[in-house]
């Protein structure tokens, strides 16, 4: 049976919704990670949280798991050419987000933690 959705915005917060995987593509457009990266980045993020968060991203095509036959093991991660069509769509929703933060906190700078996402506001 093919599932059916009452509007075309359900499919797109199937695949990139929830509280992490936006901020986990978000990281991914600055480039390829390492999941250690990822956690540095998150550090709120709990490791069966973030592998939960990258399967199911990688499982909707939206990013590429690389595997180098190493050892230690290697593993990193990127956007996928389908995963780099939302670029729009993440851009968008982080200028919204530092338009909401001014609109309730007025001083983004007093919420928003210094990182490589938010480098752009200095």
């Amino acid at each position: 049976m093919v599932k059916k959705y009452n509007i075309s915005v359900e499919a797109t917060l199937e695949v990139i919704g929830g509280k992490w995987k936006t901020v986990i593509l978000c990281h991914l457009t600055h480039g390829t990670k390492r999941t250690s990266e990822l956690r540095r980045l998150m550090p709120n993020i709990t490791q069966k949280m973030m592998t939960q968060q990258l399967r199911e991203l990688e499982a909707d095509g939206v990013i590429n798991r690389i595997v180098y036959n190493q050892v230690p093991p290697k593993v990193e991660y990127e956007l996928s050419e389908y995963g780099w069509s939302l670029q729009g769509i993440l851009d968008s929703l982080c200028q919204w987000g530092e338009m909401h933060i001014e609109k309730v906190h007025g001083d983004k700078f007093d919420v928003l933690e210094e990182g490589i996402l938010n480098d752009h506001l200095k």
